[in-house]
């Protein structure tokens, strides 16, 4: 993705490549370059669910002011009750060059989980129910999912990125 990309983004960006319906709440947590004091970026939220503590707005904070040679990478946490956590790691950096629709997908490896299975460990028992035909939630499983459910597959030309501020809009405006 560009450089000119703000985390709110990088968000949306990051559920469209996992295929998640984005509908649970995110928090990127990094390093301030400035003070060197780890802060939580994502959307305030308007009912005191902030804790009390500083929040910095993912909509209006660029990936740019972050991501450097010196600090490549941040912390990305998807829907807190299944605690989705990755590693967003800087690989290079470039200019936006005219003709290219971003973000762009590069490659990838494997199916995403569904999203609500559970975390790690209801992912794993997923697979598992799924893998076993004599599993008493082998049916129940694949008809939630979906019966083609593999958890191999990939196909980077079905990943379908939305355009953040349309979907900021959708869910904010």
């Amino acid at each position: 993705m560009p450089e000119d990309y703000t985390f709110w983004g990088l968000h949306v960006a990051i559920t469209d490549a996992m295929g998640w319906a984005d509908y649970h709440l995110h928090q990127f947590k990094v390093n301030d370059p400035k003070s060197e004091e780890e802060v939580s970026i994502r959307i305030p939220m308007e009912d005191g669910f902030d804790w009390n503590i500083e929040i910095r707005n993912s909509y209006e904070e660029m990936i740019s002011d972050y991501f450097s040679e010196d600090q490549p990478q941040c912390d990305y946490e998807y829907d807190f009750g299944d605690c989705w956590k990755h590693s967003v790691i800087l690989e290079e950096t470039e200019p936006r060059q005219e003709g290219y629709l971003y973000p762009r997908l590069l490659g990838g490896e494997g199916t995403c989980p569904p999203e609500d299975v559970g975390g790690i460990d209801g992912y794993n028992q997923f697979l598992e129910a799924i893998d076993d035909p004599e599993h008493e939630d082998h049916d129940r499983l694949l008809t939630w999912v979906g019966w083609d459910f593999d958890p191999r597959a990939f196909n980077p030309q079905q990943v379908k990125f939305r355009d953040p501020e349309k979907t900021y809009q959708h869910y904010y405006g």
